[in-house]
């Protein structure tokens, strides 16, 4: 009997073992899913570290001569755009769908959204409120003299750039587009918060209204259902978007191409990703067979 007994848990005891290592092995086969990769770039601009999250498109090999369109997404953290976006990009780029070339996606990681991304209100409530902000001169300068060429000199890019963002990230690609208008060629213009400074953004001249403008540049802007702004004056968010694509579409230059879409099913929280995919279709229209 006592026989019995020590070699059933002998048995036992090996069959748990070998049960252990097994579910060991089947442990070591799990690996990460890898969407990207991180970078990080120092910046005297702003005077930190920036993280990058970059979406490489299928195929891409630094050692090929083949090189790729570059889309800068604002509010590029991984908790915020750059996954959904760079998933839309990835889907359009299908050769089943071929709705997009094969694109680099550089998701810019959030540090201060309204340090970053507003100009300097004259509103003292304002100031107060949100002390940090004004400083989209430093950003905007931190894109143009060393964000896209470190992109440039590390990644296989072309010189076609296109930049997305919503809310403040629209306001200040507004900004980009009446100041350096050259930073990029398409511009994704979704919801933006045209209503800070009391909406003197709207007010803002620039080159590229004169017909003299030589770079094709292409801006699609959208806005949904969103209402009145976070304002004293009343403003209302569908109108001061209709108010710029009216100014953009004004200009005298040919190398000017605005389209404006209007989202009644769509909210501020939601109408970024229909947005997107629909400014790809704008940018990239396809022959009907």
């Amino acid at each position: 009997m006592n026989k019995f007994f020590i070699l059933s848990f002998l048995f036992l005891s090996s069959t748990f073992i070998f049960g252990q290592n097994n579910k060991s092995k089947t442990t070591e086969t799990v690996k990460p899913f890898v969407l990207g990769v991180i970078d990080e770039i120092q910046s005297k601009e702003l005077g930190e570290n920036r993280i990058l999250n970059i979406y490489l498109p299928e195929g891409y090999n630094p050692k090929d001569a083949e090189k790729y369109p570059v889309i800068y997404l604002l509010d590029g953290s991984a908790n915020e755009d750059f996954i959904h976006i760079s998933g839309l990009v990835q889907f359009n780029s299908f050769e089943w769908i071929n709705q997009v070339p094969k694109s680099i996606v550089v998701g810019i990681a959030t540090v201060d959204r309204r340090r970053d991304f507003t100009f300097p209100t004259t509103l003292e409530k304002d100031k107060k409120r949100f002390p940090t902000t004004g400083h989209s001169d430093k950003f905007i300068a931190f894109i143009e003299k060393e964000l896209q060429p470190f992109i440039d000199k590390k990644y296989k890019t072309t010189s076609s750039k296109t930049i997305i963002g919503q809310s403040l990230g629209g306001l200040l690609q507004t900004e980009i587009l009446f100041k350096k208008p050259f930073l990029f060629n398409k511009y994704v213009i979704v919801s933006p918060s045209l209503w800070w400074d009391n909406g003197s953004l709207l007010n803002q001249d620039s080159e590229i209204f004169l017909e003299k403008f030589s770079q094709h540049t292409e801006i699609y802007i959208a806005v949904g259902k969103e209402g009145l702004t976070p304002t004293e004056i009343p403003r209302v968010m569908e109108v001061d978007a209709n108010l710029l694509a009216e100014k953009v579409k004004a200009s005298k230059s040919k190398n000017i191409k605005v389209y404006f879409d209007y989202f009644p099913a769509e909210n501020h929280g939601t109408i970024l990703h229909p947005a997107v995919a629909n400014s790809f279709k704008f940018f990239y229209p396809q022959s009907k067979e």
